[in-house]
């Protein structure tokens, strides 16, 4: 994730004051100014490892430090300053919350102003009634924008973009030709919750939504911005009704995803997959290009390039087939 205009980080804060819970032995008087992902931090950022999948990301890591566990410190450089937790996501969410304290509730902006008092501004844009637009926020010629619609400040949409009615946009960057129908919600923070006894403890959601060129999404359809990342979906590809994307989510090119079929959190889909109607994607998966997924399907593992899976769980389609005939 680059750096983010829609949420602005505290600090810099020393390592050692970013979390009461971070087992520091000694004050380490090193500046830390952001939080990030493995592969997007710099000497400047923490980051964290929490699982085995990232160990690539985690080998070539910039981070001068990093929240992980005894299991996996060794993945990471050696330069890098390993704090070792029994729960990472808690610790990484505290840190995140020091560096973005407003940032796990979604506020309304205030920087709403109707769009006939702005129209001028965007003399190509054609907007129906009853729309908000925020500060800072950039539109491409050509773009329509239908009745009762929220675009919130610093939202980027490009050229020649459908934007529905009763749309929320936030926290995104839209490429161009990018249809978005009616009802959808974009960039809206996602379900990210670390249960700590009887408490659930609020993960901040400081990423964003990238939408690259000629992207469409159906009705309806929700798409939550990243964690402490971005959530993806490359270009040409479409998303039928009621279709939700969880934080993280990395969606390839030129996929077809069918109505209600909902994406679990960090997973990551190749380039040219086609998933039926009502099937689920666990998170922090790998689903390789070219996969196809039937309709109802449950995928807890990942899929290897090529691969045609169908069924609860997911197995590919010759051995669904062959139970079926079985059972028959």
């Amino acid at each position: 994730m680059s750096s983010t205009f829609f949420f602005v980080p505290k600090g810099p804060f020393n390592l050692s004051d970013l979390s009461k819970n971070l087992p520091m032995e000694k004050k380490i008087k090193i500046k830390i100014y952001d939080i990030k992902t493995l592969d997007f931090a710099t000497n400047k950022d923490i980051s964290f490892l929490n699982s085995i999948n990232y160990q690539s990301d985690a080998k070539k890591t910039k981070a001068v430090a990093c929240i992980t566990t005894n299991n996996l410190k060794d993945c990471l450089p050696d330069k890098c300053i390993k704090i070792v937790v029994k729960n990472v996501l808690f610790t990484a969410a505290q840190v995140s919350k020091k560096f973005y304290p407003e940032a796990e509730l979604d506020y309304l902006d205030k920087t709403l102003v109707e769009s006939k008092k702005v129209s001028s501004k965007y003399s190509s844009v054609t907007f129906g009634k009853n729309i908000f637009i925020g500060k800072k926020v950039k539109i491409g010629s050509k773009t329509s924008i239908g009745s009762n619609s929220v675009v919130e400040h610093n939202v980027i949409i490009g050229k020649n973009c459908l934007i529905g009615s009763n749309v929320t946009i936030k926290n995104s960057i839209i490429g161009n030709n990018v249809v978005i129908q009616d009802g959808c919600k974009v960039g809206v923070k996602g379900f990210g919750f670390i249960p700590i006894k009887n408490k659930n403890f609020r993960f901040p959601h400081i990423g964003r939504v990238i939408l690259n060129d000629n992207v469409e999404l159906g009705a309806n359809c929700t798409i939550d911005r990243g964690s402490i990342g971005d959530t993806i979906i490359d270009e040409n590809t479409f998303l039928d009704n009621q279709v939700h994307m969880a934080h993280n989510v990395k969606l390839g090119k030129n996929c077809m995803i069918a109505g209600q079929v909902g994406f679990a959190g960090s997973s990551t889909i190749g380039d040219n997959v086609s998933i039926g109607g009502q099937a689920g994607v666990s998170g922090h998966l790998k689903i390789g290009n070219n996969v196809r997924i039937g309709g109802g399907s449950g995928v807890i593992k990942d899929i290897p390039d090529n691969t045609t899976v169908m069924g609860y769980p997911a197995v590919p389609l010759r051995d669904f087939l062959k139970k079926e005939k079985n059972n028959g």
